[in-house]
């Protein structure tokens, strides 16, 4: 059975809607995976004495420290070896369990995924994606949105690759397009970045690339993954974020405008490490735990991690 450790710490509102997230994911998953539950033990027990979770769905590994969102992420980590997170990515590296999600300190995240479990052999550096909801009601992948600022063009090549695997075998996209944000759609168009990752994107026999996209085109379907430098994409996913509370707080009622709620996919997945790493938004519910917990496991039974071994592999 798949093991999914959650950091039930981690989050403005935890342990309550990590717990209510584990709730919902148990109600209609029960035999899908063995949920860890990694926290303060006599506050979680508290929790869960409230919920209808059977005691067979979860266990729990106790923690005594919590790393918060204000602190520094490397220098928690080392300090605070007792923490939440600190814990969960040990299990994680000790394949004590299968995945680890957690929606509490980014940045901590991040420093556990690259260096305690580490990145896949030939990855240069591992991305992070943000689904993108289109009109036509499917959905995109982003990559990279924040992880690297500052990119080569072997970085957005590589991106390309991860998140096609990730739009293949998670999103269920059949041969995903993958196309580079950039300023206009002609090839020789853009920054010094974009005209040098062109042709090797051209080149790329594991994607589909279909040439550039520009930004009128990222909530169309022209593209299933758009990849781009960090930068840029922390941009886009920020202003995808502020249409969602524009649209909450005008109290407009629209289907396409609901679907930007980034609650309703959990957590970005960190692709290009050795294992499933979900990172979740602080201010997530129990939606997002559920979702986050969903991820994980789809990463799981796809083996998308070994997908991406082969690809390098063979480069």
């Amino acid at each position: 059975m798949i093991r999914i450790g959650i950091d039930m710490m981690g989050g403005d509102f935890a342990p309550a809607e990590a717990v209510k997230g584990v709730a919902a994911f148990v109600a209609n998953n029960q035999e899908a995976a063995h949920l860890v539950l990694i926290g303060n033990k006599s506050l979680l027990q508290e929790h869960l004495a409230e919920s209808q979770i059977p005691a067979t769905a979860y266990s729990i590994v106790h923690a005594s420290e919590v790393i918060e969102m204000h602190e520094h992420p490397t220098k928690a980590l080392k300090e605070k070896q007792h923490s939440s997170i600190a814990i969960g990515f040990h299990l994680l590296a000790s394949d004590k369990i299968d995945g680890f999600i957690s929606a509490g300190n980014t940045g901590a995240m991040m420093v556990g995924a690259l260096f305690s479990i580490k990145a896949i052999e030939g990855v240069i550096r591992p991305t992070i994606g943000a689904y993108i909801p289109r009109e036509d009601g499917s959905l995109g992948l982003l990559v990279d949105v924040g992880l690297n600022s500052d990119c080569k063009p072997e970085n957005l090549n590589q991106f390309a690759v991860l998140g096609a695997l990730f739009a293949e075998h998670i999103l269920k996209v059949n041969q995903p397009k993958v196309g580079l944000v950039n300023i206009g759609e002609e090839e020789g168009k853009g920054n010094l970045l974009a005209q040098a990752a062109y042709p090797l994107l051209k080149d790329n026999q594991h994607i589909r690339f279909v040439g550039n996209i520009e930004g009128r085109d990222i909530l169309l379907n022209k593209a299933d993954v758009m990849v781009c430098d960090g930068f840029t994409g922390n941009v886009v996913l920020k202003l995808a974020e502020s249409v969602y509370d524009i649209v909450q707080r005008r109290n407009i009622q629209d289907e396409h405008f609901d679907r930007f709620n980034f609650e309703a996919y959990g957590g970005v997945p960190v692709l290009g490490v050795a294992k499933p790493v979900i990172i979740g938004h602080g201010i997530s519910h129990a939606t997002a735990f559920k979702n986050m917990i969903n991820i994980a496991c789809k990463m799981k039974e796809t083996d998308l991690t070994g997908k991406i071994q082969e690809i390098f592999r063979t480069n």
